[in-house]
């Protein structure tokens, strides 16, 4: 018998009617003949809530104990999703995250999965049963429920799909796939048939929210062929496997953009060996991801370096690098909170050119000033202003037809 991963996010299971809604959706599956599997998240917005709680008795949380506290959000999903089963007359069982056999590290809030030995899954599987599995977590060295951080549950249905050898993973959400861009900025963004890993790896690193990307660095490690779809349509969604020889056709396959982005410049540093490497292990040691990098030339010994980060990390940041400066002498540290971040992303770049010039160009005609540019082979980064975002974004989805079949 096939076996299928069905993942519904936190909006899927957001009150008891949709909760109703997704039960009907499993056993729609069941019917069909496959054996299922599905991983929920916490119901709607249930983590951001009992962050805040936990806010409201310390500033400083115990990384253990918000484990433990964030944990419990995906568990009353698996428990009222396994009651509505029961009450439509379904075998079903809910398993948390290490009851499943899922082990991770001891980092924890942002723990990786290091093995699954899905032993229970299967015997339950074998009873005929439906397995609820908590997304978001596992079992640590410690014995101590770690938590996957942000995207953990798609991740969790991604490695289980990968661990059972399934044969469908569904990634269920509030749209239909993925799109050339995100709709709510153009509204003609069309929905892919199909994507590939890389591709959509780079647009999640660029800013599109749909899925996380390790997420898809898993499922492109294990060859997991996933699918993104809407839980309240019957649309087949966006395919997502590794890249096809047809894919290549397609110069252009999506735009994403990131308006959370901010930019920190440290001014008039000594242009000598390791300086680079002072500040960024600054970074690294406060735990800050760093995107885009540029360096100018030297001027009298001396030169800048800028660099973009989330929005969110930025207090951390200038905290870090306070001292470096001072150490470094240089002349300022600058924050910009006014940015954002597009991207054009597509296989098909690799052996058409000329993508770069018809960007910047489309963008020069808009009057956008570009302050950052970063490339890889399947992508053009560019840092603009934050309010000629989504803009840019319009006048590029345009340039390249993506409004167009």
């Amino acid at each position: 018998m096939k076996l299928v991963v069905m993942k519904f996010g936190g909006s899927s299971v957001a009150n008891a009617e949709k909760i109703r809604h997704v039960a009907g959706r499993v056993i729609e599956k069941k019917k069909q003949g496959f054996q299922v599997v599905v991983v929920v998240s916490a119901p709607g917005d249930m983590t951001d809530d009992l962050i805040e709680m936990a806010a409201k008795v310390t500033r400083n949380p115990a990384p253990r104990e918000m484990d433990m506290l964030l944990a419990t959000g995906e568990q009353a999903s698996i428990a009222l999703l396994c009651m509505s089963l029961h009450a439509k007359g379904q075998a079903a069982i809910s398993l948390t995250g290490p009851q499943a056999g899922i082990f991770a590290d001891t980092d924890h809030t942002r723990a990786r999965i290091t093995q699954i030995q899905p032993k229970k899954v299967l015997a339950e599987l074998a009873k005929r049963r439906i397995v609820v599995v908590a997304g978001f977590q596992g079992l640590n060295p410690n014995s101590d429920i770690a938590t996957l951080g942000r995207g953990g549950s798609d991740l969790t249905a991604i490695a289980l799909a990968a661990a059972l050898k399934a044969d469908l993973c569904e990634i269920y959400t509030d749209v239909e796939g993925v799109y050339t861009t995100d709709p709510r900025v153009v509204p003609d963004a069309r929905k892919l048939e199909e994507i590939s890993y890389d591709e959509m790896l780079e647009l999640a690193g660029a800013g599109a929210q749909v899925m996380q990307g390790r997420s898809v660095e898993v499922a492109k490690k294990y060859g997991v062929v996933f699918a993104v779809r809407s839980t309240f349509s019957q649309a087949p969604g966006t395919r997502v496997h590794k890249e096809v020889r047809q894919m290549e056709d397609v110069v252009v396959s999506g735009i994403a953009l990131d308006r959370k982005q901010a930019k920190i410049s440290i001014v008039d540093i000594p242009d000598r060996p390791g300086v680079a490497a002072r500040i960024f292990s600054a970074l690294g040691k406060a735990g800050i991801n760093v995107d885009m990098i540029i360096q100018s030339e030297a001027s009298d010994k001396k030169n800048d370096i800028s660099f973009t980060l989330s929005e969110g990390d930025v207090k951390k940041a200038l905290s870090a690098l306070r001292p470096v400066k001072k150490a470094l002498e240089a002349k300022d540290l600058v924050a910009n909170n006014n940015v954002g971040k597009i991207a054009v992303v597509g296989v098909g770049m690799r052996s058409h050119p000329g993508v770069a010039s018809k960007m910047f160009q489309t963008l020069a005609d808009a009057k956008i000033n570009i302050q950052m540019i970063s490339t890889s082979e399947i992508k053009i980064s560019c840092v603009i202003s934050r309010d000629h975002v989504d803009q840019a974004v319009r006048e590029l989805h345009k340039a390249f037809g993506l409004d167009k079949k």
